[in-house]
């Protein structure tokens, strides 16, 4: 089994643009930012993701909220199929402006919901 990069860089055996800590998470800046200011969030604790442990996860949740500044998507992944590809939870803190170009994965102009938002 591969190690997990997220374990490695919590354990400061990978590098890392760390940009906060707590004692049961950390936030860092990806490799690959999608937008200026993206940043993951992860638990110190490893769960392959968000449907592991609900305690791990609220506990990334909150520290993702202390980060998180509207408008703005916090997004997880939860197995291959819906695009996860490191297998320790991780939040996604995406800041959004208006006209950023950025479409989320399951964007469809077909979806409308009520009141007319998409």
């Amino acid at each position: 089994m591969d190690p997990c990069v997220f374990c490695q860089i919590i354990a400061r055996e990978a590098p890392a643009a760390v940009v906060r800590e707590w004692d049961d998470a950390l936030a860092f800046a990806p490799l690959g930012p999608v937008v200026p200011g993206h940043l993951l969030v992860i638990p110190k604790q490893h769960v392959t993701d968000v449907a592991e442990d609900p305690a791990v996860s609220a506990a990334a949740m909150r520290a993702a909220s202390e980060l998180a500044t509207p408008p703005c998507n916090i997004i997880t992944s939860a197995g291959r199929e819906a695009t996860q590809t490191v297998f320790h939870l991780h939040l996604h803190i995406v800041p959004r402006r208006d006209g950023d170009g950025l479409a989320l994965p399951w964007y469809s102009s077909r979806l409308v919901l009520p009141g007319g938002a998409a």
